[in-house]
């Protein structure tokens, strides 16, 4: 992973230091709440419901051991013994006190970790494949392309003050896990006919109060001109993006109203009149980033038959069934540990279950952890012959559940429990679901399915890519949630369709179980998973079973 530079590590305090000062000035009344609101942000401090949130930068969503144990010792020591990860693959402490944040800036330096840029009018946290540098479909490891993009834009002084926020989410792969469609940039690493590895641009992705799928702004982009057009769009969008009303500030309602062809003529204009001019990414640069991510000695790893130790426990065999994965290379797998243990918020850890994913990491995968924007995490490269002690690892420290990828493995967002912005709650929704439903006979009958929850249209659930996706409204003072069907956000992207009114809160978990039974009455066999039916048969047959009442007025 990328190891800081003295200019970071003087970066990163001076910024500290100066945050430290306007936290000084807030406390004594010196800046009212208006006036510090700005500045907090760019530090990534939230005022929520209840205490003041701080989100910390988890770049690419890769950290190790040393940065996994620091964040516990923060989370004992100046919050309440837990982090919450989330679907930008950061780490948010819920419940900090704005007199420690200081220190706590402090104690993320010393493990060459920050919050800036988490939040704000900004270009944010640039996300990545959390199977990064492991995958088998892997062109090249996206991290690379990320860590460049991090260094561009933090305190980029063009784009501190954009329309809104802006989000930028990169892939190596064909399979793309990274929902690069719903960025404002999406970037894909890819091959053109003469074999050169270069970008594939996708622009004006989205989702919130208007899902967008976004538009290819470029088939194929040269690697050398990518910070040069990638300033060109920020560019654009920060001449053109509305101020005037923050709900259609986001670049993809100026693709919308300007039309791909225009935006893309727009943005090729201005990138001619800056090429020339625009300096070269140094050599050392580059080979030092690069260098930063170069694999592990896999050849430390011996041939082993891991199929053996699955025969041995039932239960092991159950978990590794959905948690482990093939990598790239023989001897290894990746592993996923789920945060989604039923019952539990989604993606909380606690303080000592980071020491322990730490430990783990540590002992035998190489040192290595990343956060999936599904609030999991991912040891990417775990030699064979130590999944079966791993596993032992999780399981004491409450963290082994087999669920990956089934329907308790569920997106939600902190909702009215924690968000000023919410209108319903998200993780009691998300408990009930995975209580109901999270048992093992149950998920295998169901299969592979990916249910999102949010609790206010700023969709930070992700609901309109799940393949259920729940929104929770605010109805006349009372909690009402709708129901979305066939979101995809891989490279298939699709947005969910609505079934049709929503559902009061007691009302959800028998229409969760009527949409199961249809597609288990509707599908061709076990083997075809729920979005695969659903895209065959269409909502039609759910909309049927969820309103029997209104078919009948029909009738």
């Amino acid at each position: 992973m990328y190891q800081y530079s003295p200019f970071d590590h003087d970066y990163i305090r001076q910024r500290v230091r100066i945050f430290r000062e306007q936290v000084d000035r807030r406390i004594a009344g010196v800046l009212t709440e208006d006036e510090f609101k700005p500045l907090r942000l760019q530090n990534g401090v939230y005022l929520q419901l209840h205490a003041y949130m701080l989100r910390v930068a988890i770049p690419y969503g890769t950290l190790n051991s040393r940065q996994m144990r620091q964040l516990a010792m923060i989370a004992d020591k100046w919050d309440r013994g837990y982090g919450h990860f989330t679907t930008r693959q950061n780490i948010q402490f819920n419940w900090t006190k704005l007199k420690d944040v200081g220190d706590i800036l402090d104690a993320l330096a010393d493990v060459e970790m920050h919050a800036i840029q988490t939040s704000g009018n900004c270009i944010r946290n640039v996300t990545a494949d959390h199977f990064a540098g492991a995958a088998k479909d892997e062109i090249e490891d996206p991290r690379i392309t990320a860590e460049l993009l991090r260094q561009w834009s933090t305190g980029h002084p063009e784009f501190a003050f954009l329309p809104r926020k802006f989000k930028i989410a990169v892939t190596g792969a064909d399979h793309d896990r990274a929902v690069t469609a719903f960025h404002d940039i999406g970037i894909g690493i890819v091959k053109n006919a003469n074999g050169a590895t270069g970008y594939k641009v996708i622009i004006g992705g989205g989702l919130g109060r208007t899902p967008i799928i976004g538009s290819v702004l470029q088939e194929f982009l040269p690697k050398a001109d990518l910070l040069p057009y990638l300033e060109s769009v920020l560019h654009i969008y920060n001449r053109y993006g509305r101020r005037d009303n923050k709900y259609k500030a986001r670049i993809k309602i100026l693709v919308q109203e300007l039309g791909i062809d225009q935006t893309r003529a727009e943005i090729d204009a201005h990138f001619e009149s800056i090429k020339d001019r625009f300096q070269d990414v140094p050599e050392h640069i580059m080979a030092r980033i690069n260098a930063g991510f170069a694999p592990p000695d896999f050849a430390q790893a011996a041939a082993y038959d891991l199929h053996h130790d699955l025969t041995v426990s039932p239960a092991f065999a159950a978990w590794a069934e959905n948690s482990v994965m093939a990598h790239r290379d023989d001897r290894h797998v990746m592993i996923s540990i789920s945060l989604k243990t039923p019952g539990d918020t989604p993606g909380d850890a606690s303080a000592d279950q980071m020491r322990v994913m730490a430990d783990l990491a540590e002992r035998f995968a190489y040192d290595e952890i990343r956060i999936s924007h599904e609030q999991n995490v991912i040891l990417p490269h775990v030699p064979k012959q130590h999944v079966a002690e791993l596993y032992r690892g999780l399981q004491a420290a409450g963290l082994a559940s087999a669920n990956i990828g089934q329907i308790s493995d569920i997106i939600a967002c902190p909702g009215m429990d924690y968000c000023a912005l919410a209108t319903a709650r998200s993780v009691p929704i998300a408990q009930d679901i995975a209580r109901r439903f999270g048992d093992i006979k149950t998920e295998r009958q169901i299969g592979p399915l990916k249910i999102k929850i949010s609790g206010c249209i700023n969709a930070c659930g992700h609901h309109h890519v799940g393949h259920i996706g729940i929104l929770g409204l605010d109805r006349a003072g009372v909690e009402n949630y709708q129901i979305t069907l066939g979101g995809d956000g891989t490279e298939d992207a699709a947005i969910g369709d609505r079934t049709g009114p929503g559902f009061a809160a007691d009302a959800l978990l028998p229409a969760i179980e009527t949409i199961l039974d249809t597609y288990v009455e509707h599908r061709l066999n076990a083997d075809e998973h729920f979005l695969a039916c659903y895209r065959r048969i269409g909502l039609t047959p759910f909309k049927k079973a969820l309103y029997p009442s209104k078919q009948k007025t029909a009738a």
